[in-house]
């Protein structure tokens, strides 16, 4: 999963990526998409980020756009290899809002 971007969590497309910022931040890039057109927006997040993920799909359906619904959720394993050339497994989630 490449995690290419403006450095605000936001690609090109409806795709925000999650990481180690505020959780608001995140949450305003969810509103933003919707906010310019798009009927769905993909919330991605990997390791330790999930909860996060997960929070930031609530906010924005319980605070901010009422209507949004969760259309499907994927959850995965990414293989990926450390700085150490050593393998390791990394949970990841595909939250897909829409309303």
């Amino acid at each position: 999963m490449s995690e290419q971007g403006n450095g605000t969590g936001k690609t090109e497309d409806n795709t925000v990526f999650i990481g180690r910022k505020d959780t608001m931040d995140y949450v305003t890039a969810v509103v933003t998409q919707f906010k310019a057109g798009s009927d769905e927006v993909i919330i991605r997040a990997r390791g330790k980020a999930i909860s996060r993920a997960v929070d930031v799909a609530e906010i924005v359906r319980h605070r901010f756009i009422r209507e949004a619904v969760v259309k499907d959720v994927r959850i995965g394993t990414e293989a990926m290899v450390s700085d150490q050339g050593e393998s390791t497994n990394v949970s990841s989630i595909e939250i897909v809002l829409a309303r």
